[in-house]
């Protein structure tokens, strides 16, 4: 799998973008580079990168998010210091995305830098088991809305179809039909897939390549929240 630079992941609210970024950058680490991590979401107070502080320190990865996030003040406002993610080239930066047009946004301060280092992977997270996404068409439309937010187009998609708890291999192998007409549709490839672990494993040898996901554990820390109710790769 060749790594960019940096790597940014947008998509729909729920589509799993965070999780994906988390894992992501636990694989470059695992892969022995300098990571660096960067939540730009202020849009999203539930599903942080923050979630995964603990498990990203232990990786050597450096997190970057909002100074209140994880707490009762929602302020949208991005730390100065994630201006080190466009510029310092010694590290492989990953960007969490807000979803949809309205976290796109934050995204445009460091468009102009993206752009002249050239060095960037803009990832579409698509899962077709989520609302208004179900449909290629659907999907496209909101790819759209993102990049004419951000100033950014995507480069990549991801499959990261998932019903939660209930999720087989066959629940992603069901998507690709789904993900082969996006990409004809956006003219874009797809990266790659994403499932569970334990999916993942059981995925080995049909579908390449597949990203395993550590999923983010304030899913099943909440109380007062049934599983299922939120995506559980949030």
């Amino acid at each position: 799998m060749e790594h960019k630079r940096l790597t940014l992941f947008a998509g729909h609210y729920g589509s799993g973008k965070t999780n994906i970024a988390v894992n992501y950058a636990l694989l470059l680490a695992k892969e022995g580079k300098k990571v660096c991590i960067g939540d730009l979401d202020i849009v999203n107070p539930y599903f942080r990168t923050a979630d995964s502080k603990k498990v990203l320190e232990g990786a050597g990865v450096t997190l970057i998010s909002p100074q209140f996030a994880n707490s009762n003040v929602d302020l949208p406002a991005l730390p100065a210091e994630a201006y080190r993610l466009v510029e310092d080239k010694d590290i492989y930066g990953i960007m969490d995305i807000g979803g949809d047009d309205r976290g796109a946004y934050a995204l445009g301060r460091y468009v102009p830098a993206i752009k002249a280092e050239g060095n960037y992977r803009m990832v579409f997270v698509a899962n077709c088991y989520r609302p208004l996404t179900r449909t290629p068409e659907e999907a496209l439309e909101v790819m759209r809305e993102i990049e004419a937010a951000c100033g950014l187009a995507f480069t990549d998609i991801v499959n990261n179809a998932n019903l939660g708890p209930e999720t087989t291999p066959e629940t992603v192998l069901s998507a690709i039909d789904f993900m082969e007409k996006l990409s004809k549709l956006s003219g874009l490839p797809v990266f790659a897939h994403t499932a569970e672990n334990t999916v993942a494993q059981q995925l080995a040898g049909k579908l390449s390549p597949v990203i395993s996901l550590h999923l983010q554990e304030k899913y099943f820390d909440l109380p007062t929240q049934k599983p299922g109710n939120r995506p559980l790769f949030g």
